[in-house]
């Protein structure tokens, strides 16, 4: 069911109905925003990739990233 045909089908309920479904929405956003704050912020997981990389021995290399720089000038200027 797409997006369009879900609003649709909330036209179509009663006003009461519409109450309801949207404080049932308001519960469910409210307890996935409660889950979302026990979740690990960017240093916790850029810490975690490191260890993982360090028990799996990847090691990266100044050639690992040789060629990955565009060199070319740009795109061309009309003045």
């Amino acid at each position: 069911m797409t997006l369009q045909e879900v609003l649709k089908s909330v036209d179509n309920l009663s006003i009461a109905d519409q109450v309801l479904l949207l404080e049932q929405l308001k519960k469910r956003f409210a307890q996935k925003n409660i889950n979302n704050t026990n979740q690990e912020n960017f240093w916790e997981m850029t810490l975690r990739s490191r260890e993982q990389m360090e028990r799996e021995e990847i090691v990266f290399t100044d050639e690992d990233f040789a060629n990955l720089r565009d060199r070319s000038p740009g795109r061309e200027v009309d003045f």
